[in-house]
């Protein structure tokens, strides 16, 4: 019966194109994960896992942390099912209020567009670094044709640099990595990744 339910949830959640974002997302992010198998990683915003979970043999550890309980119940079952021994999930939101944590790696996502503050969280994340850490964004390039009180519609490449470069991070790198078909709010859209260092 349990797994039934968390079968119905699952579905809920990650959804086959969800899923197929989110292996592009995945290649996209394992080569920055190399010699990393001693380091701490973050996924902020984890959601179900569907990204750091498939990364977790990279990494000496895994923190999920999403604001969603049933997300987090999903990642539960999900780091169960596959035996999955180096990751734990944390229910937060670091908007509200940060945990005294520490990482080497943060990741996060196709979350900062849902953020309206995104300076106060990439100072945030950027505290949370340790020295010389990093901290990889996955998102979205800006789209004119998005228009949500919700979301940003997506980021320039130098509106983020910027942001990033003010709260302290050094040699950012970003680059456009994918175009898709309705891959954002039902639009066509490409989305980049950036990768700085603290």
């Amino acid at each position: 019966m349990e797994n039934n339910a968390f079968e119905e949830m699952a579905k809920r959640y990650d959804t086959e194109e969800r899923i197929e974002l989110a292996n592009v997302i995945v290649n996209e992010v394992r080569p920055e994960l190399r010699n990393s198998k001693s380091k701490s990683l973050i996924d902020y915003g984890s959601g179900t896992g569907l990204v750091s979970l498939e990364l977790s043999d990279l990494v000496d550890s895994i923190l999920l942390v999403d604001s969603s309980k049933q997300m987090l119940e999903v990642a539960k079952a999900k780091i169960s099912i596959k035996g999955i021994t180096n990751s734990k999930r944390l229910y937060s939101d670091f908007t509200q209020e940060t945990p005294k944590l520490k990482a080497d790696i943060i990741l996060m996502s196709l979350v900062l567009l849902h953020i309206p503050d995104t300076k106060k969280i990439l100072q945030e994340l950027f505290n949370i670094l340790n020295n010389g850490g990093k901290l990889i964004v996955i998102d979205f390039d800006k789209n004119d044709k998005i228009n949500h009180p919700k979301v940003h519609n997506g980021f320039s490449h130098e509106e983020l640099k910027r942001g990033l470069s003010e709260v302290g991070f050094k040699s950012i790198a970003i680059k456009t990595f994918f175009h898709g078909n309705r891959i954002f709010m039902n639009q066509d859209a490409s989305m980049f990744i950036s990768s700085s260092i603290k």
